[in-house]
């Protein structure tokens, strides 16, 4: 028996797990293309740039389509979008076949947090960070199963194929039990500028996603060029990085309850802070490893947040999630690239100095998240 609760949780694992699929063979789908690091860079932003394109549309299309029929289609056919990238026979034809994942891992992304809302609400108590946990665990799911893949020399047409199969099959089981909650009372105009609070919840989530972005792409890099250590070590960073994500999303909503929204951004951005100082100082890699670790710790909760935040701001939740959602991955756009131009003309250690800065602004804006909260236990 699928509850709309199971469902929405997921879908989430599910678009988790397509990410980190892909993901591990993309040195694969580069040798296929034959790309060479700049290639293989711009075809790697078209993912974020489709993404980015859709999401300001996704609330009009679920007002008329209804966000239960947008979340089952997108999440079977996100699914099914592994295929195609690993059959581009050259690099434009894949930069085309990667907008298009791009766009719909965007609506989907959309739907199923606004569905998320509607189920937190219905429930009476938080459950998007455990929601954005299960996100993570379908990624190092998807990430594991697609590592084993690699190393046993499994051609990435036929490892897709397989996990597509496997997504697709439960998008359509999950798609029976997600709630059809009714649509807005109007519908959501072409364009319109998000107001000052949702402006403000947007801002939170920027700094959260430039923190954890620029950290997932740099943190191996860092130890292997500034630190010095080995590949194997280095590799060790991210790993440290991402389980604590995982964690700290699944018990986020414990923490959300009894402390309340604002103040867990508040609790986890000293952590983010802590670990980013730990990071620029720390020229070993136990301290360095150890602070990546306490960034994903303390930034994980706080867009699951934002989009919740986003939620009960707006009077359409799906169109607050939506605008949220635009800002905040905007920045997928730019900060690798931000990371490593200013790491080009200074150092490495600069650049998250940038990134702990990034925190503080986070923590300082935290409140933007506290509107129509229920009050913590």
């Amino acid at each position: 028996m699928w509850t709309p609760r199971m469902s929405v949780a997921a879908v989430f694992a599910l678009h988790g797990a397509v990410g980190g699929s892909f993901a591990t063979r993309i040195p694969w789908i580069q040798d296929r293309v034959d790309a060479g690091p700049g290639g293989l860079g711009l075809a790697l932003l078209a993912p974020a740039l489709g993404a980015f394109l859709a999401m300001p549309v996704t609330g009009r299309l679920i007002h008329r389509r209804g966000a239960r029929t947008v979340t089952r289609a997108t999440a079977l056919l996100f699914a099914l979008a592994l295929v195609p990238p690993s059959l581009a026979p050259d690099l434009a034809v894949l930069w085309v076949l990667l907008l298009g994942y791009g766009v719909l891992g965007g609506v989907c992304d959309v739907a199923m947090n606004g569905l998320g809302v509607e189920v937190e609400r219905g429930l009476g108590r938080p459950i998007m960070s455990s929601l954005h946990g299960m996100w993570s665990v379908g990624a190092l799911v998807g990430a594991g199963a697609g590592a084993l893949a690699a190393a046993a020399g499994l051609d990435a047409r036929a490892h897709f194929t397989g996990a597509a199969l496997v997504l697709a099959l439960l998008a359509l089981a999950a798609g029976r039990g997600l709630p059809d909650p009714p649509p807005g009372a109007a519908e959501p105009a072409r364009f319109t500028l998000p107001g000052r609070e949702v402006l403000g919840i947007g801002f939170v989530g920027f700094c959260a996603v430039f923190a954890e972005g620029a950290t997932a792409d740099w943190c191996a890099v860092y130890l292997r060029d500034v630190v010095g250590a080995d590949p194997g070590i280095a590799a060790a960073s991210y790993t440290a990085f991402a389980v604590t994500m995982a964690v700290s999303r699944l018990v986020g909503d414990a923490v959300v309850a009894r402390l309340g929204t604002v103040r867990t951004v508040r609790l986890g951005g000293v952590m983010a802070i802590a670990g980013g100082v730990l990071v620029v100082t720390g020229r070993a890699p136990v301290p360095a490893i150890a602070g990546f670790a306490l960034i994903g710790l303390g930034i994980a909760v706080v867009v699951p947040l934002a989009f919740a935040a986003a939620g009960r701001a707006a009077d359409v939740p799906n169109e607050g999630v939506a605008a949220v959602a635009t800002i905040t991955y905007s920045c997928l756009l730019v900060s690798p690239a931000l990371v490593g131009g200013l790491a080009s003309v200074t150092s490495l250690p600069v650049s998250f100095g940038v990134i702990t800065a990034m925190a503080v602004l986070m923590t300082l804006a935290a409140g933007f998240l506290g509107r129509g909260e229920p009050r913590p236990a």
